[in-house]
């Protein structure tokens, strides 16, 4: 059916959603300190504003996949950006932190309906000497969402409050669910008629759900790491039950059969866990060592993914003319480079050593990301699209948890819960240093993962 389908269309519904979707969580985490004045919330609250978008997304971005293949990924798509939109029109009208959290959570099971289908889509719509660049431009809007929501959500904050940002929401959302009824005529469901594996979903919601709880708290005590021990544990359960179900949400044997998306998927994984905990490190970085305000600290740390906007789409067509592994292969490297880079920031090192870093690390993973996910969607059969769109998300997001993991871990070794003063700077350089390194070697073993998918 993709002969039919406006290719142009397609990708304007799809950025537009790609845009909103990360603006949306960048632009809440500015209105975070004015939402704990007005609900008097504590910062374990607060956090869980964020942390509760996160765990959905999570639990919820393979089983939309999987039922987007079934029943149809415009589908899925729509009902996604629905839910995200009455979300974000609630979230305007919360009355308590505690509704905030349940909405954030709504929110984010709308957010991985349409993040487990768009790239799924893009893909079943462009054909593959097109696809890269197509993909890039498509992971270009993500960025594009991230840069821009800190700006324009600190200026509706500091002039309507923050309840405009969850207003602002709803005309968005609404715009982007119009111009899909009206420019996505295609629809597409390769699997359409097989049953839903509702079985596998409740073990793989319930082992994230334990892992992301466990590994969010790892320095309150020894429940925490037993949960996260538990979800790990639940996750091999998972993948054992997939192994025996005839129609499972995740085929293993896309896994354990098909060496390119296995390796792209772990490259996929690693790399975020590499790359996720840098803007942390270096936003206290700048703010306790260097003595930067809030505003200037964003500023400088905005230069990353504005780089990743700028170059993706390029970064895209080259993966569409050469070999899409071996261009991501070389990002993989870039990002190895910026850490190690990273890495050596003391508290004399000048400015200009940390926007070497975000730019290296930007290119890098312009230069990784949309050709990995090109080599991700090209490698499997289109009736498994969604659930490989869906896994490559989950990839992101269980990044990013593993990612904070070894900060926390790391925090706990090197500062014990002691706060960052001017007293404790040493400790957190030496904490930062560490982390930075150990990120630096998971970047590595990504490299291996990535090139081994060159070799015959």
């Amino acid at each position: 059916m993709s002969q039919h389908v406006s290719r142009t269309a397609t990708l304007m519904v799809v950025c537009t959603a790609h845009f909103l979707m990360p603006f949306m969580m960048s632009a809440v985490g500015v209105a975070l300190p004015a939402i704990g004045r007005d609900f008097n919330a504590s910062a374990m609250q607060l956090g869980l504003v964020e942390t509760s978008y996160v765990l959905s997304a999570s639990i919820f971005l393979l089983a939309m996949g999987r039922m987007g293949d079934i029943h149809g990924r415009r589908k899925v798509f729509q009902y996604g950006i629905v839910a995200f939109t009455v979300a974000g029109g609630l979230l305007s009208q919360a009355w308590s932190i505690e509704s905030m959290i349940v909405m954030r959570f709504l929110q984010g099971m709308g957010g991985s309906m349409v993040m487990a289908t768009t790239f799924a889509i893009v893909v079943s719509v462009f054909p593959p000497e097109e696809r890269g660049k197509a993909l890039g431009i498509a992971v270009a809007s993500v960025y594009a969402g991230i840069s821009c929501g800190p700006f324009i959500g600190g200026a509706l904050v500091t002039a309507f409050g923050w309840r405009s940002i969850f207003y602002l929401a709803v005309p968005l959302g609404a715009i982007t669910f119009a111009t899909s009824c009206a420019k996505l005529r295609g629809e597409w469901a390769e699997s359409r008629g097989e049953p839903f594996d509702w079985r596998g979903s409740l073990v793989y919601a319930a082992a994230i759900l334990m892992l992301i709880t466990g590994a969010s708290n790892l320095d309150q005590g020894w429940w925490a790491w037993a949960l996260t021990a538990g979800g790990a544990a639940g996750l091999v359960h998972f993948l054992i039950l997939e192994a025996r179900t005839e129609y499972p949400v995740l085929n293993v044997n896309l896994l354990r059969n098909n060496r390119v998306f296995a390796f792209s998927n772990l490259a996929a994984l690693l790399n975020y866990a590499a790359t996720f905990g840098v803007t942390f490190f270096l936003s206290l970085y700048l703010q306790y060592v260097k003595g930067l305000n809030p505003r200037e600290a964003g500023t400088i740390l905005i230069l990353q993914p504005i780089i990743q906007a700028i170059f993706s789409p390029l970064c895209g067509r080259l993966a569409d003319r050469f070999s899409a592994p071996a261009v991501a292969t070389i990002g993989m490297g870039l990002c190895a480079t910026g850490l190690g880079i990273a890495a050596t920031i003391t508290a004399a090192s000048p400015m200009t050593l940390v926007l070497g870093t975000l730019v290296t690390l930007g290119l890098g993973f312009a230069l990784f990301s949309s050709p990995n996910i090109s080599v991700i969607m090209g490698s499997i059969p289109t009736r498994y699209l969604g659930v490989a769109s869906g896994l490559n998300s989950t990839m992101r997001t269980l990044g990013m948890m593993a990612s904070m993991t070894v900060i926390t871990i790391i925090f706990s070794i090197f500062m014990g819960g002691q706060a960052v003063t001017l007293q404790t700077q040493g400790l957190f350089l030496d904490s930062m240093r560490t982390a930075l390194l150990t990120f630096s070697a998971l970047c590595c073993i990504g490299i291996f993962f990535s090139f081994g998918r060159i070799l015959k």
